[in-house]
């Protein structure tokens, strides 16, 4: 199962290597493998800017709703299943799909841990821990760099490995043993600190703003207690998961996060743009439609009675 995941990933993230080691000619760069990443997510949110476009109309229409959910909610305060029953008759009725707001979420989850064993992948050395999900480490610095990883070639592992932004290698973190370490050559742990940590920050500050950003949209399409409740867990401690979560994630799994979070931001901000000039232009039309207002000049003398 975790292949149907892993290959594609991958399959990306070596096209965009490619394509950035023939551009800035130096397959073992830094940056060019960094873009590789960045540009791996830009590719899956390109593919995702329907379903991300319907999760805004799905907003708007639920905001317009808001009156009619206000009233059902009073009416069946303590009946839930009544309440759920009506609510969904009422999104039937005005042909709102909750889930579509879920899709683009949903569909991101396990690229992110794809990419993550892709990436960890890239250097299998260490003490042999097994873990369910992500396999093990029990090769040694020589097995690993001479063993492919899904699609990518053992000298592609080898450029990998060689890779470094900054003077910290892309697949490292903070808190990797020191037995892994070891597999990218003289590499401290200070020169990886010094580069995931500023990540960890515009990370975490690129989060929130975005969950931010989410929560002002969302006004009017629900005032429930569980609804606020994930806002300020998405405004304030999401935000923080990217700084205590980040001495536990490779560099490049960082950029990830930043790029990801960056094409949200400007994403929003030109979707929001775009449905706020249809809804203009539609009210324009209606406008247009029903014609001039016309207005019934007072009779003779009635201004003067009235000022009486």
């Amino acid at each position: 199962m975790l292949d149907l995941i892993c290959y594609p990933v991958s399959a990306i993230l070596w096209f965009w290597h490619k394509v950035f080691a023939f551009v800035l000619q130096s397959p073992d760069s830094g940056i060019a493998w960094s873009l590789a990443v960045i540009f791996l997510v830009f590719t899956l949110r390109a593919v995702l800017i329907r379903p991300f476009v319907k999760q805004f109309r799905t907003q708007r229409q639920m905001q317009k709703l808001g009156p009619q959910i206000s009233e059902l909610r009073r009416e069946h305060r303590g009946d839930r299943q009544k309440l759920a029953a009506q609510m969904q008759a009422l999104q039937r009725a005005n042909g709102v799909n909750p889930l579509l707001g879920c899709l683009p979420v949903l569909i991101q989850i396990p690229v992110f841990f794809g990419l993550y064993h892709v990436l960890r992948s890239f250097n299998r050395t260490g003490g042999g821990v097994d873990m369910p999900f992500f396999g093990s480490d029990s090769m040694t610095i020589e097995q690993n760099a001479n063993t492919p990883n899904y699609i990518f070639s053992a000298s592609d592992v080898q450029s990998f490995l060689d890779a470094k932004l900054f003077g910290a290698p892309l697949s490292a973190m903070i808190t990797m043993p020191s037995e892994q370490l070891e597999a990218f050559g003289d590499v401290s742990r200070l020169a990886i600190a010094l580069v995931a940590i500023p990540l960890m920050l515009v990370a975490a500050v690129a989060t929130h703003f975005t969950a931010r950003a989410n929560r002002a949209r969302s006004v009017g399409v629900t005032d429930s207690p569980q609804s606020a409740l994930m806002n300020n867990l998405a405004v304030w401690v999401f935000p923080a998961g990217a700084i205590v979560g980040g001495p536990f994630l490779p560099i490049a799994i960082l950029l990830y996060w930043l790029a990801n979070n960056g094409w949200t931001l400007a994403q929003q901000h030109i979707v929001l743009r775009r449905l706020d000039a249809e809804e203009t232009a539609a009210q324009a039309v209606v406008l247009k439609a029903a014609g001039p207002v016309t207005r019934t000049r007072p009779a003779p003398g009635e201004g003067r009675r009235r000022k009486r």
